[in-house]
């Protein structure tokens, strides 16, 4: 057993072992109480790497002390499936732990969904991915419990560690370690919430470090080398590279410069520059809009700058859009607009576009009625321009008024412009 992994040593062998997802299997929870009392429904888990997935799935089984098969998705066949079919009939149920689950062919599908409607096979499916854009329908509807697990905290990565080094049969416990408080507390940083990286961080630093009269002497610049990029995850087709490009945009929307900061970090670390940039071009007319429309180009100007550029050097002008983002009056009047105008038109609010604002430029528009336009630039208003009154919107809308302009930076300014046109209008 010394040989497999610490992080596999570990393990919680019963649910009363787990460390951390206490919103999802502690003591108070319903699913602790159902296993406890020997009952284990199917169920999904999801939520990134490393933070439990795996680790829960055999801590229930440990706990319902039925028998327990573990399939990869992404290797295996209808043959493995068959054989767990197999091995329930004679068990009469089994626990199946379906790790990457979103993988699931359909023929895999067919073999094992009716011994999972029936009962006789639990399944625990593990995905990283969002299971309500992943996983199929068919698995979800037979999994009675979605589970969204959380990344670890500190106290709780810290408590992995203390456990790991004082179990003396699965993890470092015959070995005499001098490390301290501080050290323990800076491989839990690196491990950024992941039990798994901490857990091998901690036994690659024991095993790396300089031994004195029979200790294992911990020194702060092993932990350092071995700790760097261990924080950086990111699929850049996968959920979590999602939800930090929304993480980004909802930090922007919201001025915030430092977590905007941060997950900016985090994107570009992942390696897709061209998303990236494609998002802030994106926040820059979505979330700044009229309030700031420099914006626009600035932000043009450094994502053409950055994948221009390159990285490392990409993440000076787009940190430097960010932080103009951020702190920029902010308005989404003008999509909010067109959005209403398109949710008009699916709901059949059209009309006939008025005969002035047809097109009369060939022989016999007089003869259709395309006549009647007035020509705005002919009637110049003060220092604005051009502009007549005139109706412009279909009979059956006129008078909707989709634009509602936000009272922020440069839109105040057009806002102003907006009403003092309307009062010019006609009743």
């Amino acid at each position: 057993m010394q040989n497999e992994p610490l992080a596999f040593r570990m393990r919680p062998r019963n649910i009363r072992e787990v460390v951390g997802q206490q919103h999802i299997i502690g003591e108070n929870t319903a699913l602790f109480k159902m296993i406890e009392n020997g009952h284990v429904p199917s169920m999904l888990l999801y939520g990134e790497p490393g933070i439990g997935k795996t680790s829960i799935a055999h801590a229930i089984a440990g706990s319902s002390k039925l028998p327990f098969f573990s399939l990869n998705a992404t290797h295996a066949g209808k043959k493995d499936v068959e054989q767990i079919v197999v091995e329930a009939r004679l068990a009469g149920k089994v626990i199946l732990f379906l790790d990457e689950i979103h993988r699931f062919n359909k023929l895999q599908q067919d073999t094992l969904l009716p011994h999972v409607e029936n009962g006789s096979i639990v399944l625990i499916g593990a995905t990283t991915e969002n299971p309500f854009h992943d996983v199929n329908p068919a698995i979800r509807s037979r999994c009675g419990e979605i589970l969204q697990l959380k990344r670890l905290s500190l106290e709780d990565i810290v408590q992995l560690l203390q456990n790991a080094l004082n179990d003396e049969e699965r993890g470092l416990g015959k070995y005499t370690i001098e490390i301290t408080e501080e050290q323990l507390n800076k491989i839990a940083l690196s491990a950024n919430g992941d039990a798994r990286k901490a857990l091998t961080l901690m036994e690659s630093v024991y095993f790396a470090s300089d031994e004195e009269d029979g200790k294992a002497i911990v020194q702060d610049h092993i932990i350092d080398h071995l700790a760097k990029r261990i924080g950086v995850y990111g699929d850049k087709a996968g959920s979590h590279f999602y939800n930090l490009l929304s993480a980004l945009q909802k930090s922007v929307r919201g001025s915030d410069t430092n977590a905007a900061i941060y997950y900016l970090a985090h994107l570009l670390e992942t390696g897709d520059l061209v998303a990236v940039c494609r998002r802030l071009l994106v926040m820059a007319y979505e979330d700044i809009g009229l309030a700031n429309p420099a914006v626009g180009a600035h932000v043009f100007a450094a994502t053409e700058s950055a994948k221009r550029l390159g990285m490392p050097e990409a993440r000076i002008p787009l940190a430097n859009a960010v932080i103009e983002m951020c702190l920029s009056p902010k308005s989404n009047s003008a999509y909010s607009a067109l959005d209403a105008a398109i949710a008009a038109i699916h709901e059949g609010k059209t009309g006939d576009i008025p005969s002035h604002l047809r097109d009369s430029h060939y022989a016999g528009a007089v003869a259709l009625g395309h006549v009647g336009y007035k020509y705005p630039h002919d009637t110049p208003i003060g220092t604005y321009g051009g502009w007549t009154d005139q109706q412009y919107l279909p009979d059956e809308l006129e008078g909707t008024e989709f634009y509602k302009p936000v009272i922020a930076g440069e839109e105040k300014r057009l806002a102003s412009i907006y009403e003092k046109l309307k009062s010019f209008k006609k009743d």
